[in-house]
């Protein structure tokens, strides 16, 4: 499994709400295309956090870095409709950070410490 994670900071003048219907009416279609397997949106607790949290996260899960890919390829050739989604989406987005996540210990590396 993989972990897409997204921290978002919104421009000053968009409404948190407006921004969790656009990202759902955005992604919604790529899980059930099943180009992703999961995905939740999550705003910071009463505006706990370091300097480095973002207001929001978004994590969005793959099986593997093909489905990643795939989900890229698709958000690419979306129709006219989904891509005005993002642009709503997008345009309430002042910061974004990235970043790609997996388990750990890992299948693979679970087999090695096990022959250890």
């Amino acid at each position: 499994m993989n972990l897409y994670h997204c921290m978002i900071e919104l421009k000053s003048d968009a409404k948190a709400l407006a921004f969790a219907a656009a990202v759902e009416q955005w992604i919604a279609p790529f899980q059930a295309a099943g180009h992703i397997m999961s995905w939740r949106l999550m705003r910071r607790k009463l505006r706990l956090g370091s300097q480095g949290h973002a207001d929001f996260l978004l994590e969005i899960e793959v099986q593997d870095m093909a489905m990643l890919e795939a989900a890229f390829h698709a958000a690419g050739q979306a129709d006219d409709a989904h891509a005005r989604q993002y642009q709503i989406m997008h345009g309430m987005i002042a910061t974004i950070e990235t970043g790609l996540y997996r388990d750990f210990p890992d299948p693979e590396r679970r087999e090695r410490i096990a022959l250890i």
